[in-house]
């Protein structure tokens, strides 16, 4: 039986360290907390320099089936420790495992649950914590779990549907600009030597491939090159400021057929996540406030909070929603139904199951377009290049010919 040296707190606060026998880890935490220890660390006698395991954060798809499972449990009727214990055991991903044993930790300390989630932001977002806490005050963890996970299922699909639509056109521009690179950078030089030496002269479309092919490898390629990179890294600092983040989203939402998709994106996205907060009892304003955040675009969050604070000075939901001219005129007109009709988070349920069918229509359509349109414009980038050097190759042959 291997033999585990531990580390923990027992209920003074008072740190203890020790070594003992036990069969398994679970096991060896399962008998200190009999005996009121919070174990910290446990590691394996013998094994104490093993490699580390790198790989951080927790993905959707990961919190996905945990709250599933999750829901599981408590709907059969296990008690909370006991599913956190399980589920955290039962975890691949170590950091994930860490943050699920620190809840049980704390949930087993006395703490609720949701307040145990909130102190992991990264992993439990404020609509993930507002609901667990509108579970446990309202008796229904059990359904608030299951319409969590639902939540979440739906959006992992919402975002594969997103990378799916620029996966194909960013490999596809990738491996065509690495080939006109090689073609300027190490072809075409040859046979600019070849022309040189012939003495031949050349057409202007091979003069302007081969002047590119000098460009790109002498220093002025790499300047642009740098230029390049440092606009980007500039680009990715300036999202992260407020007004960089507002100016860059207006300009994606504003393009002809990305912006379309994004728009549906977030239209989909914000009656989902309202309507499931609504549906679960949370109030509308703290419902508006989470939505916001969890939004994904500064534009859409400006008009959400707008929303808000019209909503808090007694207003209605439709007006000022029509007011901020980001949601189409048939998202705010079936809100408008669903308030008069007191079945707000039903329509707006409806209204996400519409708009992510429009988001599968809409990449589809996307890929429909950009797959010729981008045949067409490589193959005729690549196919000039080529044709472009053998051009002084067919009027060498023609003259001898002759």
């Amino acid at each position: 039986m291997p033999v585990y040296a531990y580390r923990g707190v027992n209920r003074a606060g008072t740190t203890v360290t020790g070594e003992r026998q036990a069969s398994s880890k679970n096991e060896l935490q399962s008998l200190l907390r009999r005996e009121n220890i919070t174990v910290s660390k446990v590691s394996e006698k013998g094994k104490e320099f093993a490699l580390p395991t790198f790989g951080g954060g927790v993905s959707t798809k990961e919190l996905a089936i945990f709250t599933r499972q999750f829901s599981v449990m408590i709907d059969a009727g296990l008690p909370l420790v006991q599913c956190l214990e399980i589920l955290a055991g039962q975890q691949e991903n170590k950091t994930f495992e860490k943050i699920l044993t620190g809840v049980r930790a704390a949930v087993e300390g006395g703490s609720t649950l949701s307040a145990a989630m909130r102190t992991y932001t990264k992993v439990f977002n404020p609509l993930y914590v507002n609901m667990v806490e509108a579970g446990e005050t309202g008796g229904i963890l059990d359904t608030i779990l299951q319409r969590l996970a639902s939540y979440i299922e739906k959006n992992v699909k919402l975002k594969r549907a997103v990378q799916s639509a620029l996966i194909y056109p960013v490999a596809v521009i990738g491996i065509a600009a690495s080939v006109i690179i090689l073609l300027l950078w190490k072809v075409v030089p040859i046979f600019a030597t070849l022309f040189a030496g012939l003495g031949v002269e050349l057409p202007l479309p091979t003069r302007i491939v081969i002047g590119l092919s000098h460009f790109i490898g002498s220093v002025y390629g790499l300047l642009i090159l740098i230029l390049f990179a440092g606009t980007a890294v500039g680009l990715k600092f300036w999202y992260q400021t407020t007004t960089g983040r507002y100016v860059l989203d207006s300009i994606l939402l504003k393009l002809p057929l990305i912006g379309i998709l994004l728009r549906k994106i977030a239209v989909a996205q914000f009656t989902r996540t309202l309507g499931t907060l609504i549906s679960s009892g949370v109030p509308i304003l703290e419902g508006l406030d989470i939505t916001a955040r969890t939004s994904g675009n500064a534009v859409v969050e400006q008009a959400i909070l707008k929303t808000r604070k019209a909503v808090e000075a007694g207003r209605t939901l439709v007006d000022p929603l029509k007011e901020t001219e980001v949601f189409p005129s048939m998202v705010t007109q079936m809100i408008g139904v669903g308030e008069q009709t007191g079945a707000m988070d039903a329509m707006l349920q409806k209204i996400a199951d519409f708009y992510e069918d429009e988001v599968d229509a809409a990449v589809k359509d996307l890929l429909t377009a950009l797959e010729p349109l981008m045949i067409v414009v490589l193959g005729g980038v690549v196919g000039g290049v080529v044709i472009s050097m053998y051009m002084p190759l067919f009027s060498m042959i023609a003259k001898l010919s002759g």
